[in-house]
C-alpha cells in the first residue's frame, strides 16, 4: 500500500536570508525559503523538516463554531464578567466571506463572525478578534470606552501588530 504523496517543493535560496527558514504552500505545490549559503544536505535536511511542520499544522483539527462559542463564553468570563449576558452573543461563526475584515457583529442580531483567514492564526490573536467583536456588543463604536474594555486582554497590542503584518503582507488595509 502506497503512503502519502510527497508534494512538489520549490526551494528558494536568498542571498538577504541569513539563517531563517520558513515554507509555504502554493497550491499543490510546497515553498521551502533558505539561506543562499546552505548545503545541499542542509537544504535536503530543511526540506524535509519544514515538509514535516507542514503536515502537523495541517493535521490539527480545524477550529469549529462550537469551539468559537466556547472560546467566547471564556473571554467573557476573563475579560467582560460585569457585562453578564449583555456580553453573550447568540452566534459566532467562522465565515468564507468577509475578506477585508478580521471579523464582524451585528449587536441588534447578537451575530459575530470570524474571517476564516484567520482560522489558521495563533490562539492569542483569535482571542483578540472575538475579544473585539463581543465588545462591539457592549460598545457599538470605536470609542474609548470600546479601547479599554478591549484593553484588558494582554495581548491587545501585540496582536494589533500581527494583524498589521499579515495585512501589510497581502497588500490589504
Amino acid at each position: 500500500m502506497a503512503g502519502p504523496r510527497k508534494p512538489v517543493v520549490e526551494v528558494r535560496r536568498s542571498q538577504r536570508r541569513r539563517r531563517t527558514v520558513s515554507a509555504y504552500r502554493d497550491g499543490e505545490r510546497v515553498v521551502v525559503l533558505i539561506p543562499d549559503q546552505f548545503s545541499r544536505a542542509e537544504e535536503s535536511e530543511w526540506v524535509d523538516r519544514m515538509l514535516a511542520r507542514l503536515a502537523a499544522r495541517e493535521g490539527r483539527s480545524v477550529r469549529s463554531d462550537g469551539e468559537l462559542l466556547d472560546r467566547a463564553s471564556r473571554l467573557i468570563k476573563l475579560y467582560l464578567t460585569e457585562y453578564g449576558t449583555q456580553a453573550v452573543p447568540a452566534s459566532v461563526r467562522w465565515v468564507s466571506n468577509q475578506n477585508g475584515r478580521w471579523g464582524s457583529c451585528t449587536p441588534a442580531d447578537r451575530s459575530i463572525r470570524l474571517s476564516h483567514r484567520i482560522q489558521e492564526m495563533p490562539d492569542w490573536v483569535i482571542d483578540y478578534v472575538l475579544l473585539h467583536e463581543l465588545v462591539h456588543l457592549i460598545v457599538s463604536s470605536h470609542n474609548a470606552q470600546f479601547w479599554a474594555l478591549v484593553g484588558r486582554y494582554p495581548k491587545t497590542e501585540r496582536a494589533r501588530g500581527y494583524l498589521e503584518g499579515v495585512a501589510a503582507v497581502a497588500g490589504t488595509p
